[in-house]
This record gives structure tokens, C-alpha cells and sequence, in this order.
């Protein structure tokens, strides 16, 4: 079952920028992603971070693809927490 159609949607808090850091692509592996409403809830929080600036997501195989500078690896974690799923990899 989605889990984001069981939870509310709160927006994340901004997150502090590191200081001089590059322009930035990462992968993530998000757990329970199963449908495009999924997939918009994680988009929807990871996107607020501060220095994210795109997110791309494939649902099929709960990849996630966070480009941007200045943003942390936890901070993204806190984002798709706060959306209802778990980052398994990073």
C-alpha cells in the first residue's frame, strides 16, 4: 500500500547551505515508493531543502536523484523521512 496516502504532508524546514560546495548530482535508493502520488510526496519535501535545485525520480527501482549544491546527504534523509519513506542508500 502507498504509504504517503496514510500520511499527511508537512513541509520540511530549511536546511543550511555547506559552505564553497560544488554543484552536485546524488544518488539515492528510497524504500516504498510504489506510484507517481509516492513519487510527487518525496519530490515535494526534497525539493524545499535548501540548494536542491531538480529531483528526479524513477519509481520503479526507488531511485532518486538529487541535484544541487550546498545541500547535505542527511538533510535529504530528514526530507524523504518527512515525506513517509526511508533512504536505504546512499
Amino acid at each position: 500500500m502507498c504509504q504517503s496516502h496514510e500520511h499527511e504532508s508537512h513541509a520540511a524546514q530549511p536546511q543550511e547551505v555547506v559552505a564553497g560546495a560544488d554543484p552536485t548530482a546524488r544518488d539515492y535508493t528510497v524504500k516504498g515508493m510504489t506510484c507517481t502520488h509516492c513519487a510527487a510526496s518525496v519530490t515535494e519535501e526534497v525539493e524545499q531543502v535548501q540548494g536542491v535545485t531538480g529531483v528526479d525520480i524513477d519509481v520503479q527501482s526507488g531511485r532518486v536523484l538529487v541535484r544541487g549544491e550546498g545541500f547535505s546527504d542527511e538533510a535529504i534523509r530528514e526530507a524523504v523521512d518527512e515525506a513517509g519513506y526511508e533512504v536505504v542508500n546512499a
